[in-house]
């Protein structure tokens, strides 16, 4: 049995108040330390919120700033990190997951794909290049944030191409749509046939309402745990060798008909 204990880090982000967003952070890490969880998950933009028309303020390149701060956090408490924040990428400003391991490398590091129009990324952010996959000792992760949950094809690319058995999203999504967040997470994890854990941000922030509702679902679509709406933090031990159960009793990818319909 592959086993990963994960914990998801619930946060209220308070606007462009980095410090206090950071001891939020920090203390979450701990606690899930303390639990023996071996990778925490924080929100989407973590450490100031959509403060895009600032970026510059808070924007560190690969390996300066708050990257090194990830990486001290990861090292000191012997856990993983998952969790975006803003690069600075030449001339551009990303919105950058990075994924620490438990010694405080840098894993592996994935720019949101497709920037949401109605929080304006695309008038202050650069687009991302291409999908990041993560080894990780139960097989490959596939990595995501927030809006990219709405576009299935990348989530069937990380599966199918990749052979993906988790994937992590990080998110700011608010309330107004909460039935989408679940709808969406519990349809990934099935269509895909693997685990999916998300950590959403929750509460007021600069005046937008976050949803919560942080969760781990299985491959069969089951909410193995989820958060309410409040700011905690959640955790729970995944049987990655499940995917490859799920797989074979409904063998969907072997199934598939790409001549059908992708290429009339």
């Amino acid at each position: 049995m592959t086993t990963l204990s994960i914990s998801l880090g619930q946060m209220q982000i308070k606007l462009a108040r980095v410090e206090d967003n950071l001891e939020t952070a920090e203390r979450m890490i701990s606690q899930a330390a303390t639990r023996d969880s071996q990778l925490i998950l924080l929100p989407e933009l973590w450490s100031t919120g959509y403060d895009l028309e600032n970026a510059g303020d808070y924007a560190d390149a690969l390996g300066e700033g708050m990257f090194t701060q990830l990486a001290k956090s990861a090292r000191d408490h012997s856990i993983a990190i998952y969790g975006s924040i803003l690069e600075r990428r030449g001339d551009q400003f990303m919105n950058c997951a990075a994924y620490v391991d438990a010694a405080g490398c840098l894993g592996a590091v994935y720019r949101k794909i497709h920037l949401f129009r109605l929080f304006d990324e695309h008038l202050w952010l650069g687009e991302g290049e291409a999908p990041t996959l993560l080894d990780m000792p139960g097989g490959p992760a596939g990595l995501s944030i927030c809006y990219d949950l709405r576009f299935p094809e990348l989530f069937r690319r990380y599966a199918v191409a990749h052979g993906a058995r988790l994937i992590l999203i990080c998110a700011e999504w608010p309330l107004a749509r909460v039935e989408h967040w679940r709808a969406l997470l519990i349809a990934r994890a099935i269509e895909n046939q693997c685990y999916v854990a998300a950590t959403n941000s929750c509460g007021d922030t600069g005046g937008a309402v976050f949803a919560g509702h942080s969760m781990i679902v299985d491959p069969w679509g089951k909410v193995i745990v989820e958060a309410g709406e409040d700011e905690c933090l959640v955790m729970a031990e995944i049987d990655l060798d499940e995917v490859d159960r799920v797989r074979q009793t409904i063998p969907v990818f072997e199934d598939r008909r790409p001549d059908a319909y992708l290429t009339r």
